[in-house]
């Protein structure tokens, strides 16, 4: 069972007056149990029905209902439970809950809105890149990832970046959208390493 509390990533002043705990849970359990923040919720998980080396793919479908990451192979070979954690793309069969935790998630889910899609999503639309559709979630949080450089990366960083299978073949599709996609993506400045 798990019980939300509102902290809306995108409302910077209701996140600046919320409690540290909201915006960055630790990952010791509690009496309470664990948290977990998913998609800008802070999510209060029941420690009977988690443990912290569930994987996370489990914790997400099974515990918190969100559907939209896939189960493909099971060894993280495949990329269909692919989701951000701390924006990086993790095949979340692998990604043990405790490794999430004080870190917050993406999923497919949190990616856009139906009446405001991310600009990957329009690309995929505009490039009609699903058939089967099974590999797509976690092939556009994976290009989410990719895209969040600071330039739009080439053919060869997005085959090294991405690496998940689509036994579909619509990888010529998928390229094509995620270039699309970048170019209508303002660009960040690098970020300082110092």
């Amino acid at each position: 069972m798990a019980t939300a509390v509102p902290t809306p990533a995108s409302d910077a002043a209701s996140a600046a007056r919320a409690a540290p705990a909201a915006t960055a849970p630790t990952p010791a359990a509690s009496a309470a149990g664990l948290s977990l923040q998913v998609n800008g919720q802070l999510l209060a998980l029941d420690p009977a029905a988690v443990d912290p080396s569930m994987p996370l793919l489990w914790v997400l479908r099974d515990v918190l209902n969100l559907t939209g990451t896939k189960f493909g192979c099971g060894v993280g070979a495949c990329g269909a439970c692919t989701v951000l954690v701390a924006g990086q793309a993790r095949r979340a069969c692998v990604t043990p809950l405790d490794a999430a935790l004080g870190r917050p998630v993406q999923t497919i889910e949190g990616l856009g809105e139906a009446n405001a899609p991310h600009p990957l999503q329009q690309a995929w639309i505009e490039h009609q890149v699903p058939q089967c559709g099974w590999c797509q979630s976690g092939l556009l949080m994976a290009a989410a990832a990719a895209l969040a450089a600071p330039k739009p990366p080439t053919d060869a960083e997005l085959e090294a970046a991405i690496g998940n299978l689509c036994r579909c073949g619509s990888i010529v599709r998928v390229r094509a959208a995620i270039q699309a996609a970048a170019a209508r993506l303002p660009r960040r400045a690098p970020r300082s390493l110092a």
